[in-house]
């Protein structure tokens, strides 16, 4: 499957990067990725998608990955939601809108402030979070502002973090994920600044999520990991609250990054609700 890679301009001195497959014209789906990812993550999704019949839209957020950063350093969520939706516009409707942790927030205030998706797919985030996995995502996301002095620094940082994964024996693809500056040193790819924007809280989202009219007609599946410590059972009752329709797939054996922990069961749970509620036709 050809995958060609487009910049979307969506601000004065700032570009989102973003890989597109599948016909343009059919119906599309957008993939937002976590805090602290890049749109790598989506790869195989992003194919099977195309695959599937699907135009899809697989994107860095704003201060991640190839996208640029804020000049200003703004990485409020409705920032991040008006840059969802010029990356949509690149593509044709009925439009489906896929969101892991803060790409799912972003996708979440897109739909509050106009976005009209067909089908919304939320991966293991819920507006209210477990406080606990928040502090830890944020410990390790501005942990080491000074870098690592080699790519094996790096892994070993994740695989503290992340000790269920396995630590993987090729370590190249972790330059998608690092930049080696001047002094020698790899840095995460992602803009340090957008941990202390308090714009970008989602509890500024919640009263626009309890006023929402979208709730009662959107088509939404959450896709929880059976191991994630961001999603609780209480996250889950509070969000069908708001989303009375609400399906739930549940992956076992995985953490908060699903796709990662088991990434075809995701991506076959996510192309079957997909193929339901927005086929893609011809």
């Amino acid at each position: 499957m050809h995958t060609e890679t487009i910049r979307i301009p969506v601000a004065p001195g700032v570009e989102i990067a973003a890989d597109v497959a599948g016909r343009r014209g059919a119906p599309t789906v957008v993939l937002g990725h976590g805090g602290g990812q890049t749109r790598h993550s989506w790869d195989k999704a992003e194919h099977q998608l195309a695959d599937a019949g699907y135009f899809a839209i697989n994107y860095d957020l704003r201060g991640h990955g190839d996208s640029d950063w804020s000049p200003d350093g703004d990485y409020a969520v409705t920032t991040r939601a008006q840059d969802l939706m010029a990356v949509a516009a690149q593509g044709s409707e009925p439009l489906a809108l896929v969101g892991a942790s803060l790409g799912g927030i972003t996708a979440l205030m897109a739909a509050c402030m106009g976005l009209e998706p067909a089908a919304l797919v939320l991966v293991d985030i819920v507006p209210k979070m477990s406080p606990t996995g928040v502090a830890k995502i944020r410990g390790f996301m501005t942990a080491n502002p000074d870098g690592f002095a080699s790519l094996e620094e790096a892994a070993d940082a994740i695989s503290a973090y992340y000790p269920e994964r396995p630590r993987p024996k090729d370590l190249s693809g972790l330059n998608k994920n690092l930049r080696l500056h001047g002094d020698g040193r790899y840095r995460w790819h992602w803009d340090q600044r957008m941990m202390s924007d308090d714009r970008a809280d989602p509890k500024h989202m919640l009263e626009m999520l309890d006023a929402a009219d979208w709730t009662d007609r959107i088509p939404t599946l959450l896709v929880r990991g059976m191991k994630s410590d961001i999603v609780t059972e209480e996250g889950v009752a509070d969000l069908r609250r708001r989303i009375p329709h609400l399906e739930i797939a549940d992956i076992r054996g995985a953490g908060h990054m699903v796709a990662g922990d088991r990434n075809d069961e995701f991506n076959a749970a996510v192309i079957d609700f997909l193929q339901r509620v927005m086929p893609p036709g011809n």
